[in-house]
């Protein structure tokens, strides 16, 4: 498994951060947030997202640490989700917890983006 890593952001230590670490598995590229997805750092989630310059990605969001997330994040993925659709690719959701799952459940994102109760289910083919 090559694995390649680099950090966006310091560590959540108050409410209201946002924590994004990039990784890849495999050819997969692994982003995992930690924190709240809010308007205010929405931003680096897309950054991290992004697939400028990438044929066919394949991405997965790892949600597991994530506590709060709005329409802004909502917004993002469906974004992501629609750009790496069009390149061929694919994004999908690993570990979401409880209440990002709920938000995802009422609006229809897990209808929408494939999602999984595991980043390693999340990885497999």
């Amino acid at each position: 498994m090559a694995r390649m890593q680099s950090r966006d952001g310091g560590p959540p230590e108050q409410p209201g951060l946002l924590t994004v670490v990039t990784t890849a598995t495999d050819g997969i590229r692994v982003v995992s947030l930690t924190g709240e997805i809010d308007h205010n750092t929405a931003h680096q989630m897309r950054q991290a997202l992004d697939i400028t310059g990438t044929r066919r990605p394949r991405i997965v969001a790892d949600l597991h640490q994530v506590t709060f997330m709005d329409s802004s994040a909502l917004n993002a993925l469906i974004a992501a989700h629609q750009a790496v659709t069009e390149a061929g690719g694919w994004l999908r959701l690993a570990a979401p917890t409880a209440p990002v799952q709920r938000v995802l459940q009422l609006v229809g994102v897990d209808q929408l983006i494939d999602c999984h109760p595991t980043l390693r289910q999340a990885l497999t083919p």
